[in-house]
């Protein structure tokens, strides 16, 4: 598993890791698990704006374990598994507990075990701003009222409180985003952080490598101090990411986390591969879909990189769409191209590349919750995407000038984006009308990895292409 690592660094694993996100409740249903039986499940492929369960579990998750790794995967992040009356599990009812319907803790334990037989990794997502109303303390309050012990571990300003409140009324607590749904924890009080703190510890101790925070920024900096103290005294390993989309140089001095989730990159290169063809109905100012120029791309990643210490951008998730946010395909309005292009460019970066789940089966779902579908087992995978996927992981495995973020990004003419190290060309052609001239240096090396643009007389890069050129000097 690598050497000792310094508490304030992140740990050296996670630039050498490539990471697929699952969302179980889509993922894949194995049958296996007992809990489901005789339920009035979802079928499988149903919209996803539906509310209730298609019956994805963690047994589904280790029989694609095999194909994952075959694609280069090495560490899977799951969306919350606790025990939840809601498909995505933000709305746990109880930590300790995953949920019956993905298999429960025997299936987590099976499901790690087989990961980590493989030399994988596995993340967990933990949502300790809020809970769902369901939560056990939160219910004792609502039976009990001012008389529960567990008054204090939530932010009520009126008695009753009212988890189901009528339209304009008041529920009488603090809730994520105003959403009775979910009340907020009050973390100044000892109780709720001990237990919120025993939750941590007590999946890394089960034997989970790492923690991904949601809206970690709603909750008191103090709290993820130590947060880290307690997961790196059992695994200082661990690998500690915040779901923080913007500038997060605050979170990232070493007190608090190791990398966040890099939707920077993602948003950055989706809207430059795409060009005036991507689609722009889509406005959340953390995610900005308008297109962009070679120089504006390169801007942003400059900037990015620069907030943060090299072994810190080394420690990033990096990623291009996620259960948030409308799935990259959708974005590109169904170009296939400009996907690979995307990917390629998402593995070309220091970090951790992060691909969601049936990219490689070509999904094309909208805004959450239209994001979320269930994975179409029943059809052929884009072999096109696994394959680019497999081809970018090795990459990154046998170049370590990539993962070490040696690459020097530079433009080439308004559609072309060459990135250098002394050793290592890369060329991004993104236009669909024009073959991009190759300069002289990039022609003369040896092509380690190409899409397949190049043409008959490798002078020019073919339409939406990308190749991979060692052994050539710069100018």
């Amino acid at each position: 598993m690598g050497g000792a690592v310094a508490f304030n660094d992140p740990p050296e694993w996670v630039s050498n890791a490539v990471l697929y996100q699952i969302f179980p409740d889509r993922f894949r249903c194995s049958g296996r698990v007992v809990a489901q039986r005789s339920l009035s499940l979802k079928p499988w492929g149903n919209d996803p704006a539906e509310q209730g369960f298609q019956g994805g579990d963690l047994y589904g998750v280790i029989e694609a374990l095999e194909e994952l790794q075959g694609m280069g995967v090495t560490c899977l992040y799951l969306t919350p598994i606790f025990s939840s009356a809601a498909n995505h599990r933000y709305h746990a009812y109880d930590y300790l507990t995953v949920d019956p319907l993905l298999g429960g803790n025997a299936a987590l334990d099976a499901l790690i075990d087989a990961v980590h037989q493989r030399g994988m990794r596995l993340v967990l997502d933990g949502v300790f701003n809020h809970c769902g109303r369901g939560f056990w303390a939160f219910h004792h309050l609502v039976e009990n009222g001012q008389n529960s012990p567990y008054r204090d571990w939530f932010h009520v300003h009126s008695w009753p409180v009212r988890p189901y409140p009528e339209e304009g009324m008041d529920c009488g607590y603090d809730c994520w985003w105003a959403v009775p749904d979910l009340p907020k924890f009050n973390h100044a009080d000892p109780g709720v952080r001990d237990h919120l703190l025993a939750v941590g510890r007590h999946w890394i101790e089960r034997g989970i490598d790492g923690w991904r925070l949601d809206v970690p920024a709603e909750v008191p900096a103090d709290f993820w101090v130590e947060f880290r103290r307690v997961v790196r005294e059992v695994n200082p390993e661990a690998w500690i990411v915040g779901e923080i989309w913007g500038d997060a140089r605050a979170w990232l001095q070493g007190e608090h986390f190791d990398g966040v989730m890099n939707y920077r990159v993602g948003w950055s290169t989706l809207c430059w591969v795409a060009g005036d063809h991507l689609r722009r109905d889509y406005r959340n100012p953390e995610y900005p879909l308008d297109p962009l120029s070679t120089e504006q791309l390169i801007g942003i990643w400059d900037t990015t990189a620069g907030w943060y210490r090299p072994e810190v951008t080394r420690a990033q998730m990096n990623l291009l769409d996620s259960h948030d946010v409308p799935r990259a395909l959708h974005s590109l309005q169904g170009d296939v191209e400009a996907l690979k292009l995307a990917l390629v460019l998402l593995f070309l970066q220091p970090g951790a590349p992060c691909v969601y789940y049936g990219t490689e089966a070509a999904l094309a779902g909208g805004p959450e919750p239209g994001c979320r579908e269930g994975f179409p087992w029943n059809r052929p995978r884009c072999e096109a995407l696994q394959s680019l996927i497999r081809d970018m992981a090795a990459l990154r495995t046998h170049q370590s000038a990539i993962r070490e973020g040696c690459l020097i990004w530079s433009s080439l003419g308004s559609d072309g984006l060459l990135g250098q190290t002394d050793s290592l060309q890369v060329v991004i052609n993104r236009s669909r009308e024009q073959h991009l001239p190759l300069p002289n240096h990039i022609r003369s090396g040896i092509i380690i990895w190409s899409s397949n643009g190049l043409n008959a007389t490798p002078d020019a890069l073919g339409c939406q292409s990308a190749v991979v050129v060692k052994g050539s000097e710069s100018p």
